[in-house]
């Protein structure tokens, strides 16, 4: 059920499809992860409008919870002030990047409060939601009960410290917040204490039979069908759906200073988006969201927030009365140049920061080449993305468009052939053939097979231009019919691979548009040749993508990001110092702002190019790092390789001319060969504080 339907069922008569992303937390600008998510989303809400169904495509932002309420206190505004600056900067990025939504709303909404009650009172009334007495941190100071997420502590299975409240970044271990060792609260840094309050929980277990059924019915793919299996081994338990006052979000109906949960009302948000689209449009909520609708219901998500819309969102709507979802799609997470997102390295990249610098359409073809219908973590490689940008969209698909025009303008007027010859009708028609097959791969989300087939077109067409060779045509005499077809061939050619790039690359495809003199992209309308049309001038479409440009982002992303960061000694490779007794003294608290991590040698080479340094690479649990250190005279690079040592990881990076060092490691001696790198004590791990 979640490949439905294929491309032929598709043909036989118009679909209604609603289509969601995830919601935005409203608490942090978008950066280039999340938009993995929504150009994935907005391509196949492009692609299916083109064939001509009703498909339409809401968001909202995810307005509710304690950390947004505690921002907007720390930034003295309301939390209604907050989100409507974050709701007009999400919106301003997505509109950046073409993203385009039928309607953007807001789970703070009246639509969004009527749906979530009325859902919590059919659970309610048919004996879903039960009452339990639990022990939850509190925060003696600021006098509220503390999410896990707002306390920190030892990690009780590694050690580790600095931990939040629900699992250890360092070992992965899960745990409650009572068993982390020396907690302190983020809000106050007060050390809570254990209180009871009354909480209202959702039943989960009252539908196990229903999501066992659910799940491995093909609204999943395989991968997170098996996974969720092991929640039904360990048994399901009841969701705690209510938090205590103070807390920004709706009250639940009936209750006293008892507010949902952010995570009960957030997937609720789809409706409440929908529901307000319907008061625009005229569309009619219940043919959407009623049990026994026809119409389809797709929701595109990340990997990591599986279980909330495939155990607890389908048991939710179930149990108050309304249709489930046809599918779930989640994607994996993005790496840059095969590593986590870094801020040190620049490579956490905010969408304004891209949109400075570069065309949104070379990331959104970008991300098509790489997506599949999987749940694979897909890399930005930055040599890679220009070199791809370059090859496919510049040299093969608008050159043809670009190597063609001219003749079509300066010599027949601007119009192209009506008499073509058999092969040259063999040759278009071949590729017109092509758009049920590539039509079923952007059905089931397997961009990167359709870009691969799209440019192999593309090189089919290329060889035609060069064989046919317009450019020697029309320098002989007598051969005006032959360079005629040629260039109106070509322009055909391109007008096919752009109507099937058309959802990936919208902002080009409609200069292309106006280049046609076309009036819209419909994906039927490859079946039939322009012959005898008019076209205008052509106006470059996209240009190169040069590396300079991408370094130029990587460097404004970084600075923005280390702005603030706080300043430290000088990194290990400049020459050391006598110690100066008249040197300016620091606070105790200038010294606990450098944040000493464990970090493991991963691997160690030596710079040919300097006489003392070797290049490291360093695990520091959360992501790797690379440091130049001036402990060439002391160590072959192979003993280092998979020791421990201990480094300045929040020291502002610096670019060396053989390349930016990311930190500094820690190490001791008079020098010379009489150099030690500092070691930790045996157990500990990558990414552990030293204190």
């Amino acid at each position: 059920m979640s490949e439905k339907p294929n491309s032929s069922i598709a043909k036989q008569s118009p679909r209604k499809i609603l289509i969601t992303s995830a919601l935005p937390y409203a608490n942090g600008p978008i950066h280039l992860g999340h938009l993995v998510e929504y150009i994935q989303t907005d391509i196949w809400s492009r692609f299916q409008k083109m064939r001509g169904h009703q498909c339409t495509y809401v968001c909202a932002d995810d307005a509710h919870g304690t950390p947004i309420m505690l921002r907007a206190q720390a930034e003295g505004i309301t939390p209604e002030q907050l989100i409507a600056k974050s709701s007009e900067e999400h919106q301003a990025d997505f509109a950046g990047f073409n993203i385009a939504f039928d309607h953007y709303h807001s789970t703070n909404s009246p639509e969004n409060e009527e749906l979530a009650g009325y859902i919590y009172t059919q659970l309610k009334e048919k004996g879903h939601i039960s009452r339990k007495t639990i022990t939850q941190y509190y925060d003696p100071e600021k006098e509220m009960f503390l999410p896990d997420r707002f306390i920190k502590g030892t990690c009780p299975k590694c050690k580790a410290e600095d931990q939040y409240g629900d699992n250890c970044e360092v070992c992965g271990a899960t745990y409650s917040p009572t068993e982390l060792l020396n907690p302190k609260s983020v809000v106050s840094g007060a050390t809570p204490v254990e209180k009871e309050t009354d909480h209202l929980f959702f039943e989960l277990a009252h539908f196990e039979e229903m999501l066992k059924n659910w799940t491995h019915k093909g609204h999943l793919q395989t991968q997170i069908a098996n996974k969720l299996d092991e929640w039904f081994e360990s048994g399901l338990r009841g969701w705690d759906i209510s938090r205590d006052a103070p807390y920004f979000g709706f009250q639940i109906p009936g209750e006293k200073d008892k507010f949902f949960y952010v995570w009960l009302d957030a997937p609720v948000g789809y409706m409440a988006s929908f529901k307000a689209y319907c008061e625009k449009s005229g569309l009619n909520f219940d043919d959407y969201w009623k049990a026994d609708s026809d119409a389809e219901l797709y929701h595109f998500i990340g990997k990591d927030i599986i279980y909330f819309h495939a155990l607890f969102w389908p048991a939710m709507l179930s149990g108050a009365g309304f249709r489930t979802p046809d599918a779930i799609y989640a994607h994996g997470f993005l790496t840059v140049d095969g590593q986590k997102m870094s801020k040190s390295r620049g490579t956490f990249i905010m969408a304004k920061t891209y949109l400075n610098h570069l065309n949104p359409e070379y990331l959104r073809y970008y991300f098509a080449a790489k997506l599949s219908s999987r749940i694979d973590d897909i890399d930005l490689n930055l040599e890679d993305f220009a070199q791809r940008v370059n090859s496919d969209l510049v040299g093969k698909v608008v050159n043809i468009a670009s190597r063609c025009a001219g003749f079509v303008v300066k010599k027949f007027d601007g119009k192209l052939s009506t008499d073509w010859s058999d092969e040259a009708q063999a040759l278009y028609d071949s590729f017109a053939n092509e758009a049920e097959m590539i039509a079923e791969l952007y059905e089931k989300r397997d961009y990167g097979q359709a870009m691969r087939e799209i440019m192999a077109l593309a090189d089919r067409a290329n060889e035609y231009i060069a064989e046919t060779a317009p450019w020697v045509l029309a320098k002989e005499e007598g051969k005006e019919q032959e360079l005629h077809e040629s260039v109106s061939i070509g322009i055909n050619l391109f007008r096919i691979l752009m109507t099937y790039l058309a959802p990936v690359i919208p902002a080009t495809a409609e200069q292309a548009r106006t280049f046609l003199n076309i009036d819209e992209w419909r994906w039927q309308d490859v079946a039939t040749p322009l012959k005898g049309h008019p076209i205008n001038k052509f106006k470059a479409l996209l240009t190169r993508l040069e590396m300079e440009k991408i370094e130029k982002m990587v460097e404004d992303s970084q600075q923005s990001l280390t702005a603030n960061a706080p300043k430290a000694s000088a990194p290990a490779t400049q020459a050391p110092q006598e110690f100066d007794p008249l040197a300016e003294e620091i606070s105790i608290e200038d010294f606990a702002k450098v944040d000493l991590r464990v970090a493991k040698i991963v691997n160690a080479e030596a710079v040919p190019e300097a006489n003392k340094l070797l290049k490291l690479t360093l695990d520091i649990g959360f992501e790797q790092r690379q440091v130049f250190a001036g402990i060439k005279s002391a160590y072959e690079p192979e003993q280092l390789i998979g020791k421990m040592t201990v480094m300045v990881a929040n020291l502002k990076p610096r670019k060396m001319r053989f390349g930016m060092s990311e930190g500094m490691v820690l190490a001791a001696g008079p020098g010379g060969s009489d150099l030690f790198v500092l070691s930790p004590d045996e157990g500990a791990q990558p990414g552990m504080r030293v204190k």
